[in-house]
C-alpha cells in the first residue's frame, strides 16, 4: 500500500488520474459508472456524529461558491473516509491542516517517501510531480470542527499518458472530544468530490467499475493518516517537535 507521505497524490490523482494506464481501452466500453460517479445531491453535509448539517453554500467563501458546490454536485466520483480516533494538543493538530507543506517535510525527515507540497503563498499550496501533474489548493471554507479545501490543476499519471485536468473538494471534520490542558482526542473524517471532464478519465473510471471508489477511499484514509500519523508522532515526542517541522533550510 501507498505510504501516508503520498497520500495528497493518491487522493487526487488515484481515482481519476492513475486508471489512465488503461486509456487504451476503447471509447465504447459496456461497463457502467460506479454509482458513486453519480451528481451528488445538494451540497448538504451531516459531521460524523450526524447531530450537525453542514451547508457548504453557507460555509465556502463567495468567491469560491459556485465552483465548489458545482464539483459536489456534479463529482466525476467521490468518498468517503474516517480514521482512528488520535490524541493531539488542540492548537497542534489545527496547526497541521494549516500547514501541510511542513507535514510533508516531516514525513521526509522521518524517511517515508512524500511528495513535496510548496506553499506559495496567500494561503495556497501546491504540489507537482516528474511527470509534469501540478495541483493547486486552498481552504475556502471553515466551520466547527472542520474546513473546506478546494483544488484545481492537472494530473499527469506517467509522461506516457495525457494529462488529466481536475478539480477537487475535501470537506474535513475533525470533532474533539474529551479535551483537558488543551489536549483532546479527535475522531476524524473526510469527504472528497472529485471532477474531470476528460473523456480519457470517464473511460477509465468505466473501466475499473467498482474498483474505482475503492481506490478513492483509500487515498482519502490516506490523506488522514498523512495529518493523523505525524500529530501522533508529536504528541509522543513532544522534544522533536520543532525539528520536525521547522522550514525547509
Amino acid at each position: 500500500m501507498t505510504g501516508p507521505g503520498k497520500a495528497l497524490k493518491v487522493l487526487i490523482g488515484g481515482a481519476v488520474a492513475v486508471p489512465l494506464a488503461l486509456s487504451s481501452a476503447p471509447a465504447a466500453d459496456p461497463y457502467p459508472r460506479p454509482a458513486s460517479a453519480m451528481p451528488a445531491p445538494m451540497p448538504m453535509l451531516p459531521n460524523t456524529a450526524g447531530a450537525v448539517r453542514i451547508n457548504l453554500a453557507e460555509v465556502v467563501h463567495p468567491d469560491y461558491r459556485d465552483a465548489v458546490v458545482k464539483v459536489v454536485r456534479q463529482p466525476t466520483v467521490s468518498t468517503r473516509a474516517t480514521a482512528p480516533d488520535v490524541v493531539c494538543t488542540v492548537s497542534m493538530y489545527e496547526w497541521l491542516f494549516d500547514h501541510p507543506d511542513r507535514v510533508s517535510l516531516a514525513w521526509q525527515r522521518l524517511r517515508v517517501p512524500a511528495v513535496p507540497i510548496t506553499d506559495i503563498g496567500n494561503g495556497q499550496f501546491a504540489w507537482t510531480d516528474e511527470n509534469g501533474s501540478e495541483v493547486v489548493w486552498r481552504t475556502v471554507g471553515t466551520f466547527r470542527d472542520g474546513l473546506v479545501w478546494y483544488a484545481t490543476g492537472k494530473v499527469k499519471p506517467s509522461p506516457a499518458t495525457p494529462s488529466v485536468p481536475v478539480k477537487a473538494v475535501a470537506v474535513l471534520m475533525r470533532p474533539q472530544k474529551a479535551e483537558k490542558d488543551g489536549v483532546a482526542s479527535f475522531s476524524t473524517s473526510v469527504q472528497v468530490y472529485l471532477q474531470s471532464d476528460s473523456k480519457a478519465a470517464t473511460v477509465a473510471l468505466r473501466v475499473l467499475g467498482p474498483t474505482a471508489p475503492k481506490l478513492a477511499e483509500q487515498g482519502a484514509e490516506q490523506f488522514l493518516e498523512f495529518f493523523n500519523g505525524i500529530a501522533e508522532y508529536v504528541q509522543k515526542h513532544p522534544t522533536k517537535a520543532d525539528a520536525l517541522l521547522a522550514p525547509k533550510k
